[in-house]
Protein backbone atom coordinates (compact mmCIF):
# COMPACT_ATOMS: atom_id res chain seq x y z
CA UNK A 1 0.00 0.00 0.00
CA UNK A 2 0.80 3.58 -0.88
CA UNK A 3 2.67 5.41 2.10
CA UNK A 4 -0.28 8.09 1.54
CA UNK A 5 -3.07 5.67 1.85
CA UNK A 6 -2.17 4.39 5.20
CA UNK A 7 -2.40 7.89 6.36
CA UNK A 8 -5.72 9.10 5.26
CA UNK A 9 -7.57 5.37 5.10
CA UNK A 10 -6.77 4.72 8.65
CA UNK A 11 -9.26 6.70 9.62
CA UNK A 12 -12.29 4.97 7.96
CA UNK A 13 -11.42 1.90 10.63
CA UNK A 14 -13.70 2.89 13.06
CA UNK A 15 -15.83 1.31 15.82
CA UNK A 16 -19.37 1.73 15.15
CA UNK A 17 -20.48 0.52 18.58
CA UNK A 18 -18.73 3.98 19.84
CA UNK A 19 -21.50 6.19 18.13
CA UNK A 20 -24.99 6.67 18.76
CA UNK A 21 -26.37 7.36 15.25
CA UNK A 22 -29.97 8.52 17.10
CA UNK A 23 -32.10 11.33 15.66
CA UNK A 24 -30.62 13.76 18.53
CA UNK A 25 -26.78 13.16 17.93
CA UNK A 26 -27.13 13.49 13.87
CA UNK A 27 -29.25 16.65 14.71
CA UNK A 28 -25.81 17.78 16.87
CA UNK A 29 -23.44 17.29 13.88
CA UNK A 30 -25.98 19.71 11.32
CA UNK A 31 -26.00 22.47 14.13
CA UNK A 32 -22.04 21.88 14.07
CA UNK A 33 -22.07 22.42 10.19
CA UNK A 34 -24.17 25.74 10.36
CA UNK A 35 -20.65 26.95 11.76
CA UNK A 36 -19.05 25.91 8.74
CA UNK A 37 -16.79 24.04 10.54
CA UNK A 38 -15.16 21.10 8.76
CA UNK A 39 -16.43 18.11 10.04
CA UNK A 40 -13.86 15.17 11.23
CA UNK A 41 -14.10 11.55 10.22
CA UNK A 42 -16.70 9.84 13.19
CA UNK A 43 -19.42 13.07 12.35
CA UNK A 44 -19.06 11.90 8.49
CA UNK A 45 -19.56 8.17 9.21
CA UNK A 46 -22.34 8.70 11.31
CA UNK A 47 -23.92 11.52 8.47
CA UNK A 48 -23.19 7.98 6.07
CA UNK A 49 -24.91 5.02 8.72
CA UNK A 50 -28.28 7.19 8.95
CA UNK A 51 -31.37 5.00 7.68
CA UNK A 52 -34.20 6.99 8.43
CA UNK A 53 -36.28 9.01 5.59
CA UNK A 54 -37.14 11.88 8.09
CA UNK A 55 -33.79 13.19 9.30
CA UNK A 56 -32.42 12.73 5.73
CA UNK A 57 -34.79 15.37 4.83
CA UNK A 58 -33.43 17.39 7.76
CA UNK A 59 -29.54 16.83 6.46
CA UNK A 60 -31.03 17.90 3.05
CA UNK A 61 -32.37 21.58 4.34
CA UNK A 62 -29.30 21.74 6.56
CA UNK A 63 -26.64 21.42 3.35
CA UNK A 64 -29.10 23.69 1.64
CA UNK A 65 -28.42 26.44 4.30
CA UNK A 66 -24.92 25.92 4.62
CA UNK A 67 -24.42 26.16 0.64
CA UNK A 68 -26.35 29.67 1.09
CA UNK A 69 -24.25 30.47 3.87
CA UNK A 70 -20.92 30.04 2.12
CA UNK A 71 -21.76 31.09 -1.50
CA UNK A 72 -25.36 33.12 -1.60
CA UNK A 73 -27.65 32.26 -4.46
CA UNK A 74 -25.54 31.95 -6.96
CA UNK A 75 -24.38 28.78 -9.53
CA UNK A 76 -20.95 28.79 -11.11
CA UNK A 77 -21.47 28.07 -15.08
CA UNK A 78 -19.26 26.43 -17.08
CA UNK A 79 -18.57 23.95 -20.16
CA UNK A 80 -16.25 21.59 -21.01
CA UNK A 81 -13.96 21.57 -23.68
CA UNK A 82 -12.86 17.81 -25.13
CA UNK A 83 -9.22 17.96 -26.14
CA UNK A 84 -9.10 14.39 -27.45
CA UNK A 85 -10.14 11.25 -27.05
CA UNK A 86 -7.17 9.29 -28.05
CA UNK A 87 -5.95 7.39 -25.03
CA UNK A 88 -3.12 4.57 -24.05
CA UNK A 89 -5.54 3.69 -20.67
CA UNK A 90 -7.72 0.95 -21.22
CA UNK A 91 -10.63 1.76 -18.20
CA UNK A 92 -13.07 -0.52 -18.21
CA UNK A 93 -16.16 1.85 -17.84
CA UNK A 94 -14.61 4.66 -20.07
CA UNK A 95 -15.89 4.97 -24.09
CA UNK A 96 -12.28 6.67 -24.28
CA UNK A 97 -10.32 3.05 -23.37
CA UNK A 98 -8.10 1.91 -25.92
CA UNK A 99 -9.92 -1.21 -26.00
CA UNK A 100 -12.82 0.26 -27.41
CA UNK A 101 -12.16 -0.62 -31.36
CA UNK A 102 -15.17 0.91 -32.45
CA UNK A 103 -14.15 4.26 -31.30
CA UNK A 104 -13.69 7.47 -33.54
CA UNK A 105 -10.82 9.25 -32.57
CA UNK A 106 -9.82 12.77 -32.47
CA UNK A 107 -6.98 15.31 -31.21
CA UNK A 108 -8.09 18.75 -31.68
CA UNK A 109 -5.56 20.89 -33.79
CA UNK A 110 -4.45 24.65 -31.59
CA UNK A 111 -6.92 25.99 -34.52
CA UNK A 112 -10.06 23.89 -33.37
CA UNK A 113 -9.86 24.27 -30.48
CA UNK A 114 -9.74 28.16 -30.77
CA UNK A 115 -12.53 27.53 -33.28
CA UNK A 116 -14.79 25.96 -30.56
CA UNK A 117 -13.69 27.95 -27.54
CA UNK A 118 -15.07 30.95 -29.98
CA UNK A 119 -18.26 29.63 -30.53
CA UNK A 120 -18.54 29.06 -26.63
CA UNK A 121 -17.83 32.33 -25.93
CA UNK A 122 -20.15 33.52 -27.92
CA UNK A 123 -22.76 31.46 -26.57
CA UNK A 124 -21.98 33.47 -23.47
CA UNK A 125 -19.24 31.43 -21.25
CA UNK A 126 -16.12 32.85 -20.11
CA UNK A 127 -15.10 29.80 -17.86
CA UNK A 128 -14.04 26.34 -19.90
CA UNK A 129 -12.83 23.30 -18.59
CA UNK A 130 -10.07 21.67 -20.77
CA UNK A 131 -10.43 17.83 -20.60
CA UNK A 132 -7.93 15.21 -22.53
CA UNK A 133 -7.61 11.40 -22.26
CA UNK A 134 -4.29 10.16 -21.48
CA UNK A 135 -1.41 9.66 -24.28
CA UNK A 136 2.05 11.04 -23.54
CA UNK A 137 3.01 11.84 -27.47
CA UNK A 138 0.06 13.47 -28.16
CA UNK A 139 -0.96 15.56 -25.25
CA UNK A 140 1.27 16.21 -22.91
CA UNK A 141 2.49 19.40 -21.60
CA UNK A 142 3.59 20.95 -24.81
CA UNK A 143 0.38 20.50 -26.10
CA UNK A 144 -1.17 22.33 -23.47
CA UNK A 145 0.55 24.92 -23.24
CA UNK A 146 -0.16 25.96 -26.89
CA UNK A 147 -3.91 25.25 -26.90
CA UNK A 148 -4.39 27.70 -23.39
CA UNK A 149 -1.95 29.75 -25.17
CA UNK A 150 -3.82 30.24 -28.33
CA UNK A 151 -7.29 30.04 -26.39
CA UNK A 152 -6.11 33.02 -23.95
CA UNK A 153 -5.21 35.49 -27.00
CA UNK A 154 -7.26 35.01 -29.86
CA UNK A 155 -10.83 34.61 -27.42
CA UNK A 156 -12.74 36.45 -25.10
CA UNK A 157 -12.59 33.14 -22.46
CA UNK A 158 -11.09 34.62 -19.19
CA UNK A 159 -9.68 31.11 -17.48
CA UNK A 160 -9.33 27.44 -18.14
CA UNK A 161 -9.07 24.77 -15.67
CA UNK A 162 -7.76 21.50 -16.58
CA UNK A 163 -8.86 18.20 -16.18
CA UNK A 164 -5.72 16.30 -17.83
CA UNK A 165 -3.64 12.72 -16.60
CA UNK A 166 -1.38 13.66 -13.11
CA UNK A 167 1.69 15.15 -14.21
CA UNK A 168 5.55 15.78 -12.47
CA UNK A 169 6.33 18.68 -10.42
CA UNK A 170 8.06 20.21 -13.32
CA UNK A 171 5.18 19.73 -15.34
CA UNK A 172 2.36 21.43 -13.32
CA UNK A 173 4.58 24.59 -13.06
CA UNK A 174 4.91 24.76 -16.76
CA UNK A 175 0.87 23.98 -16.41
CA UNK A 176 0.15 27.02 -13.85
CA UNK A 177 2.47 29.53 -15.53
CA UNK A 178 0.41 28.83 -18.31
CA UNK A 179 -2.65 30.36 -16.91
CA UNK A 180 -4.39 27.44 -15.77
CA UNK A 181 -6.83 28.12 -12.76
CA UNK A 182 -8.00 24.90 -11.40
CA UNK A 183 -5.88 21.83 -11.96
CA UNK A 184 -8.83 18.77 -11.76
CA UNK A 185 -8.25 14.99 -11.58
CA UNK A 186 -10.74 12.10 -10.15
CA UNK A 187 -9.30 9.13 -8.12
CA UNK A 188 -12.13 6.98 -9.78
CA UNK A 189 -12.28 4.88 -6.73
CA UNK A 190 -10.54 4.77 -3.47
CA UNK A 191 -10.28 0.91 -3.45
CA UNK A 192 -7.63 -0.75 -4.18
CA UNK A 193 -8.84 -3.60 -5.52
CA UNK A 194 -11.31 -1.93 -7.47
CA UNK A 195 -9.03 0.23 -8.78
CA UNK A 196 -6.54 -2.30 -10.13
CA UNK A 197 -8.91 -4.22 -11.55
CA UNK A 198 -10.44 -1.36 -13.50
CA UNK A 199 -7.40 0.04 -14.85
CA UNK A 200 -5.45 -3.20 -15.99
CA UNK A 201 -3.43 -1.45 -18.72
CA UNK A 202 -1.72 1.94 -18.98
CA UNK A 203 -0.39 4.58 -17.31
CA UNK A 204 -3.36 4.67 -15.15
CA UNK A 205 -2.69 1.11 -13.75
CA UNK A 206 -0.38 2.96 -11.63
CA UNK A 207 -2.66 3.85 -7.84
CA UNK A 208 0.33 5.35 -6.36
CA UNK A 209 1.08 8.17 -9.09
CA UNK A 210 -2.61 8.94 -8.87
CA UNK A 211 -2.85 9.26 -5.45
CA UNK A 212 -0.60 11.56 -5.10
CA UNK A 213 -1.33 13.85 -8.03
CA UNK A 214 -2.70 16.68 -5.44
CA UNK A 215 0.30 16.73 -3.41
CA UNK A 216 2.60 17.48 -6.98
CA UNK A 217 0.41 20.12 -7.67
CA UNK A 218 -0.09 22.32 -4.68
CA UNK A 219 4.06 21.77 -4.45
CA UNK A 220 4.36 23.14 -8.01
CA UNK A 221 1.99 26.70 -7.15
CA UNK A 222 -1.76 25.08 -7.41
CA UNK A 223 -4.05 26.48 -4.98
CA UNK A 224 -7.29 25.40 -6.45
CA UNK A 225 -6.96 22.13 -7.35
CA UNK A 226 -10.36 20.27 -7.91
CA UNK A 227 -11.12 15.94 -6.76
CA UNK A 228 -13.65 13.54 -7.18
CA UNK A 229 -14.52 9.96 -7.09
CA UNK A 230 -16.69 8.14 -10.51
CA UNK A 231 -19.48 6.57 -8.08
CA UNK A 232 -20.77 3.61 -9.33
CA UNK A 233 -17.27 1.82 -9.29
CA UNK A 234 -17.41 0.49 -5.43
CA UNK A 235 -19.62 1.58 -2.55
CA UNK A 236 -20.67 4.83 -2.34
CA UNK A 237 -20.54 5.44 1.57
CA UNK A 238 -17.02 4.34 1.42
CA UNK A 239 -16.22 6.25 -1.44
CA UNK A 240 -16.81 9.30 0.20
CA UNK A 241 -15.73 8.44 3.66
CA UNK A 242 -12.15 7.66 1.52
CA UNK A 243 -12.68 11.18 -0.51
CA UNK A 244 -13.01 13.09 2.58
CA UNK A 245 -10.78 11.74 4.43
CA UNK A 246 -7.92 12.65 1.83
CA UNK A 247 -9.40 16.11 1.65
CA UNK A 248 -8.67 16.71 5.04
CA UNK A 249 -5.08 15.19 4.78
CA UNK A 250 -4.81 17.58 2.65
CA UNK A 251 -6.45 20.62 4.65
CA UNK A 252 -3.96 19.58 7.51
CA UNK A 253 -0.73 19.77 5.30
CA UNK A 254 -1.04 22.71 3.24
CA UNK A 255 -3.99 24.69 4.82
CA UNK A 256 -6.52 24.20 2.39
CA UNK A 257 -7.97 21.41 0.39
CA UNK A 258 -9.81 20.89 -2.94
CA UNK A 259 -11.25 24.05 -4.17
CA UNK A 260 -14.29 22.06 -5.97
CA UNK A 261 -15.38 18.36 -5.51
CA UNK A 262 -17.12 16.70 -8.13
CA UNK A 263 -19.69 14.28 -7.68
CA UNK A 264 -19.95 11.99 -11.64
CA UNK A 265 -21.86 9.32 -11.33
CA UNK A 266 -20.85 6.32 -14.03
CA UNK A 267 -23.11 6.40 -17.04
CA UNK A 268 -22.91 4.06 -20.22
CA UNK A 269 -20.25 4.29 -22.65
CA UNK A 270 -19.33 3.50 -26.09
CA UNK A 271 -17.53 0.17 -25.69
CA UNK A 272 -18.06 -0.29 -21.60
CA UNK A 273 -16.94 -3.63 -20.57
CA UNK A 274 -18.19 -3.02 -16.68
CA UNK A 275 -21.41 -4.08 -15.61
CA UNK A 276 -22.37 -1.36 -12.71
CA UNK A 277 -25.67 -3.39 -11.33
CA UNK A 278 -23.73 -4.34 -8.45
CA UNK A 279 -22.82 -0.30 -6.72
CA UNK A 280 -24.95 1.18 -9.02
CA UNK A 281 -26.20 4.78 -7.30
CA UNK A 282 -29.78 5.54 -6.81
CA UNK A 283 -31.47 9.65 -7.30
CA UNK A 284 -31.62 9.43 -3.90
CA UNK A 285 -27.73 8.29 -2.78
CA UNK A 286 -26.62 10.89 -5.09
CA UNK A 287 -28.66 13.50 -3.42
CA UNK A 288 -27.31 12.02 0.12
CA UNK A 289 -23.73 12.37 -2.10
CA UNK A 290 -24.44 15.93 -2.33
CA UNK A 291 -25.48 16.88 1.00
CA UNK A 292 -22.96 14.91 2.89
CA UNK A 293 -20.02 16.94 0.84
CA UNK A 294 -21.78 20.08 1.79
CA UNK A 295 -22.32 19.61 5.28
CA UNK A 296 -18.11 18.12 5.71
CA UNK A 297 -16.56 20.31 3.60
CA UNK A 298 -18.62 23.54 3.67
CA UNK A 299 -15.98 26.00 1.74
CA UNK A 300 -15.84 23.63 -1.10
CA UNK A 301 -17.29 23.99 -4.60
CA UNK A 302 -19.83 20.87 -5.45
CA UNK A 303 -19.90 20.39 -9.24
CA UNK A 304 -22.70 18.58 -11.03
CA UNK A 305 -21.96 17.30 -14.60
CA UNK A 306 -24.54 16.98 -17.71
CA UNK A 307 -24.22 12.96 -16.67
CA UNK A 308 -26.94 13.72 -14.54
CA UNK A 309 -31.01 14.51 -16.26
CA UNK A 310 -32.01 18.20 -15.26
CA UNK A 311 -34.66 17.19 -13.16
CA UNK A 312 -32.38 16.16 -10.62
CA UNK A 313 -29.76 18.31 -11.49
CA UNK A 314 -32.55 20.93 -10.55
CA UNK A 315 -32.89 19.37 -7.28
CA UNK A 316 -29.04 19.15 -6.26
CA UNK A 317 -29.07 23.07 -6.72
CA UNK A 318 -31.24 23.22 -3.60
CA UNK A 319 -29.08 20.56 -0.94
CA UNK A 320 -25.65 22.12 -1.90
CA UNK A 321 -24.33 21.73 -5.47
CA UNK A 322 -22.51 25.01 -6.39
CA UNK A 323 -21.34 24.51 -10.14
CA UNK A 324 -22.64 22.87 -12.86
CA UNK A 325 -21.84 22.48 -16.39
CA UNK A 326 -24.55 23.17 -19.27
CA UNK A 327 -24.84 22.57 -22.54
CA UNK A 328 -21.99 19.79 -22.63
CA UNK A 329 -20.46 17.86 -25.39
CA UNK A 330 -18.28 15.07 -24.36
CA UNK A 331 -16.37 14.57 -27.78
CA UNK A 332 -13.62 16.41 -29.10
CA UNK A 333 -15.11 19.09 -31.83
CA UNK A 334 -18.30 17.92 -30.38
CA UNK A 335 -19.50 21.77 -30.59
CA UNK A 336 -18.95 22.07 -34.07
CA UNK A 337 -20.29 18.49 -35.10
CA UNK A 338 -21.07 15.78 -34.00
CA UNK A 339 -19.73 11.93 -34.54
CA UNK A 340 -16.44 11.54 -32.70
CA UNK A 341 -16.88 8.93 -29.61
CA UNK A 342 -17.95 10.45 -26.31
CA UNK A 343 -16.31 9.85 -23.39
CA UNK A 344 -20.28 8.92 -21.83
CA UNK A 345 -24.17 9.64 -22.21
CA UNK A 346 -24.94 13.07 -21.34
CA UNK A 347 -28.08 13.09 -19.29
CA UNK A 348 -29.27 16.54 -19.30
CA UNK A 349 -29.11 18.01 -23.07
CA UNK A 350 -30.22 21.65 -21.79
CA UNK A 351 -28.46 24.53 -23.80
CA UNK A 352 -26.70 27.11 -21.44
CA UNK A 353 -29.97 29.46 -21.71
CA UNK A 354 -32.15 26.72 -20.75
CA UNK A 355 -30.15 26.26 -17.42
CA UNK A 356 -29.60 29.89 -16.97
CA UNK A 357 -33.93 30.29 -16.91
CA UNK A 358 -34.14 27.53 -14.79
CA UNK A 359 -31.87 28.35 -12.09
CA UNK A 360 -33.45 31.94 -12.19
CA UNK A 361 -36.85 30.18 -12.15
CA UNK A 362 -35.63 28.43 -9.03
CA UNK A 363 -34.65 31.44 -6.92
CA UNK A 364 -31.25 31.35 -7.02
CA UNK A 365 -28.88 33.27 -8.95
CA UNK A 366 -26.68 31.95 -12.07
CA UNK A 367 -22.97 33.49 -12.36
CA UNK A 368 -20.31 33.36 -15.35
CA UNK A 369 -18.18 34.90 -12.73
CA UNK A 370 -14.50 34.04 -12.94
CA UNK A 371 -12.65 36.89 -10.93
CA UNK A 372 -11.44 35.02 -8.21
CA UNK A 373 -8.93 33.26 -10.00
CA UNK A 374 -7.68 36.61 -10.88
CA UNK A 375 -7.85 38.28 -7.69
CA UNK A 376 -6.02 35.88 -5.59
CA UNK A 377 -9.00 34.54 -3.78
CA UNK A 378 -7.56 30.98 -4.05
CA UNK A 379 -6.13 28.24 -1.17
CA UNK A 380 -6.49 29.38 1.88
CA UNK A 381 -7.21 32.77 1.54
CA UNK A 382 -10.50 31.83 -0.33
CA UNK A 383 -10.93 28.95 2.41
CA UNK A 384 -11.18 31.44 5.07
CA UNK A 385 -13.22 34.13 3.62
CA UNK A 386 -15.80 31.03 2.58
CA UNK A 387 -15.63 29.75 6.31
CA UNK A 388 -16.17 33.82 7.55
CA UNK A 389 -19.17 34.04 5.30
CA UNK A 390 -17.10 36.65 3.88
CA UNK A 391 -17.12 35.32 -0.07
CA UNK A 392 -20.90 35.49 -0.64
CA UNK A 393 -20.43 39.07 -0.87
CA UNK A 394 -18.02 39.04 -3.84
CA UNK A 395 -19.90 35.54 -5.47
CA UNK A 396 -23.51 38.04 -4.98
CA UNK A 397 -22.55 40.99 -6.76
CA UNK A 398 -19.79 39.26 -9.41
CA UNK A 399 -22.91 36.91 -10.39
CA UNK A 400 -24.71 40.14 -11.01
CA UNK A 401 -22.17 41.76 -12.88
CA UNK A 402 -21.64 38.65 -15.39
CA UNK A 403 -25.45 38.20 -15.74
CA UNK A 404 -25.44 41.72 -16.75
CA UNK A 405 -22.95 41.29 -19.28
CA UNK A 406 -24.48 38.20 -20.70
CA UNK A 407 -27.80 39.98 -21.04
CA UNK A 408 -25.79 42.48 -23.22
CA UNK A 409 -24.06 40.12 -25.21
CA UNK A 410 -25.40 37.02 -25.40
CA UNK A 411 -29.15 36.24 -23.78
CA UNK A 412 -31.90 35.80 -26.70
CA UNK A 413 -34.27 37.81 -26.63
CA UNK A 414 -36.68 35.65 -24.92
CA UNK A 415 -34.48 35.36 -21.74
CA UNK A 416 -33.60 38.78 -21.39
CA UNK A 417 -36.93 39.86 -19.33
CA UNK A 418 -36.81 37.54 -16.84
CA UNK A 419 -33.06 38.22 -16.07
CA UNK A 420 -33.47 41.99 -16.08
CA UNK A 421 -36.45 41.26 -13.50
CA UNK A 422 -33.97 39.41 -11.39
CA UNK A 423 -31.18 41.54 -12.49
CA UNK A 424 -33.18 44.84 -10.93
CA UNK A 425 -34.24 42.78 -7.74
CA UNK A 426 -31.23 41.93 -6.80
CA UNK A 427 -29.43 45.33 -7.38
CA UNK A 428 -31.66 46.99 -5.39
CA UNK A 429 -30.58 45.09 -2.22
CA UNK A 430 -26.71 45.15 -3.03
CA UNK A 431 -24.10 47.10 -1.98
CA UNK A 432 -23.34 50.46 -2.76
CA UNK A 433 -21.54 50.95 -6.40
CA UNK A 434 -22.97 48.36 -8.22
CA UNK A 435 -25.05 50.63 -10.01
CA UNK A 436 -22.29 52.35 -11.73
CA UNK A 437 -20.53 49.08 -12.73
CA UNK A 438 -23.70 48.13 -14.10
CA UNK A 439 -23.64 51.03 -16.25
CA UNK A 440 -20.55 50.62 -16.93
CA UNK A 441 -21.22 47.83 -18.53
CA UNK A 442 -24.61 48.68 -20.23
CA UNK A 443 -21.68 51.93 -21.56
CA UNK A 444 -19.65 48.79 -23.68
CA UNK A 445 -16.98 48.44 -20.56
CA UNK A 446 -16.24 44.55 -20.33
CA UNK A 447 -14.99 42.45 -17.73
CA UNK A 448 -15.40 44.52 -14.71
CA UNK A 449 -15.57 42.57 -11.46
CA UNK A 450 -14.94 42.71 -7.83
Amino acid sequence: MHPGNAVFLSGLKMDKEKFNHDAAYIRDILAKSQDLQVLNLPEITALLDIRGRDIWSEVFEAAGRVKEKVFGKRIVLFAPLYLSNECTNDCLYCGFRMGNKDAVRKTLTVDEAVEEAKLLSGRGYKRLLLVASEHSRLTGVDYFEKMANAIYSETDIRILHMNAAPMSVDDFKRLKACGIGVYQCFQETYHIPSYRYLHPSGSKADYAWRLGVMDRAVEAGFEDIGMGVLFGLYNWRWEVAASIAHSRRLLNKYGFGPHTFSVPRLQPAQGSKLDNKKNRVSDEDLKKIVAIYRLALPHVGVVISTREPSGLRDELLTIGASQISAGSKTSPFGYIRDGDTEQFEVGDTRSLEEVIGKIADLGLMPSLCTACYREGRSGETFKELAQNEEMKKFCNENALLSLKEYIEDSAPDHLKKQLKELLKKEIAVSSNGLVAKIKAIEEGERDVHI
